[in-house]
């Protein structure tokens, strides 16, 4: 049985660390083997476990370790022999080598290679669990989109840009430059590889997300823009934690208890709002930060009350179905928009859905390659897309 993949983000400060942390110490506390591991470059996983973690595990107590990933540390590692087979191929092409060094520097690539080590736990680690604490909303939706949209970008790469580069360097520069290009190509395609690897965890059945708030309205809207952007990804969400929930003062009086009233009040009225996004679990505002496993413990006693900290209503994952209405073809993209910004584009054989900045190229069957879109509308659940027969193409 694979171990399961649970990563906990948020909009930074909202205790998602703390969250990660609580939920870990309870697994392992529950008989299973657990590995937590931070991707946060700010890195606050062993300060909240009150132990020190590197890159490695370390054991905190009997069934639970922990790590924090330094990708910084693996780019040479992992990076190394691909940036140098680039730069020999620039250099071999004319290019001076401040511009080659420049030129084979690849936006995100600690952050691919920060997951690309959570992956390799999982997959050679003997974890029941696996939790991990990952940066703000932003870098982590930048983090989990990566995988598709290098994979995306090679696959247009290959094979057939591979022959026609190696074509004109054996016609213009000789078979030196030939073999450079090989060497460059082979590790482009291992690296494709690695991303397909990547793209199947995200979106494997074993693996959710579980998003952190407070209930504050402009958290939780970027929480339901976050939903919306990892279902565009395939990556189902399983729940949602709103943190920091005020106590209810009860029949107190006085100016402490009115305000706690009303604040109550509004962080109800938040949470009220957020259907949809699976489980709503919630935690207390307590007086002290919690430090070290007990206190940890106490956290995850107060979130799950001695439920199985794994369990959820995976939801979001952006499904496409097609359907047959008349004369009409109707592509049904399960994926909650709500008050987002939606785009919608036709990229040759692809469906471009942006939502608010993401975008997500949906592939689309092969008898829609031969319509042309008709109109889109949204429904309570999904973006439904019309096509009709193109009579230019539907014949051939």
């Amino acid at each position: 049985m694979s171990a399961r993949l649970l990563l906990f983000t948020g909009k930074g400060g909202v205790g998602k660390t703390t969250l990660a942390a609580a939920t870990a110490v309870a697994l392992a506390a529950a008989g299973r083997k657990t590995l937590v591991v931070s991707t946060d470059p700010a890195h606050s996983l062993g300060d909240a476990l009150g132990v020190p973690a590197g890159a490695d595990p370390v054991e905190v107590e009997p069934g639970l370790h922990a790590a924090q990933v330094d990708p910084r540390a693996l780019v040479d590692e992992a990076w190394r022999d691909l940036r140098g087979h680039l730069r020999t191929l620039l250099a071999g092409a004319g290019v001076d080598e401040l511009a080659a060094e420049e030129l084979t520097v690849l936006p995100g690539v600690e952050e691919l290679l920060a997951l690309a080590e959570v992956r390799r736990f999982v997959a050679e680690g003997p974890w029941d669990a696996v939790v991990v604490d990952c940066g703000p909303t932003a870098e982590t939706l930048r983090l989990l989109a990566l995988p598709e949209a290098l994979a995306s970008y090679l696959e247009r790469l290959f094979p057939t840009h591979r022959r026609v580069v190696r074509g004109l360097l054996a016609g213009v520069a000789g078979s030196a430059q030939v073999d450079r290009w090989d060497a460059t190509a082979d590790a482009l395609g291992r690296l494709a590889e690695r991303l397909e690897r990547l793209r199947d965890l995200l979106t494997s059945p074993d693996t959710a997300v579980r998003l952190v708030l407070t209930p504050e309205r402009v958290v939780a809207a970027e929480t339901r823009r976050t939903a919306t952007a990892l279902a565009l990804q395939g990556i189902a969400v399983d729940g949602v934690v709103a943190n920091r929930l005020v106590p209810d003062p009860g029949a107190e009086t006085g100016a402490a208890a009115s305000w706690l009233r009303t604040r109550r009040a509004e962080q109800e009225a938040v949470l009220a709002g957020l259907d949809g996004l699976g489980v709503v679990r919630t935690v207390g505002h307590r007086a002290q930060e919690p430090v070290g496993v007990a206190e940890l413990l106490a956290v995850a006693e107060s979130l799950y009350g001695g439920a199985d900290p794994l369990d959820g209503v995976r939801s979001g994952s952006a499904a496409a179905e097609m359907s047959r209405d008349g004369d009409d073809y109707v592509l049904r993209i399960a994926v909650r928009v709500g008050d987002s910004d939606l785009g919608l584009a036709r990229v040759g054989d692809e469906l471009a859905v942006t939502v608010d900045g993401r975008r997500r190229l949906v592939a689309l069957p092969s008898l829609l390659k031969r319509c042309v879109v008709t109109g889109a509308e949204l429904d309570a659940e999904s973006l439904v897309v019309r096509f009709r027969p193109d009579p230019d193409l539907w014949m051939r």
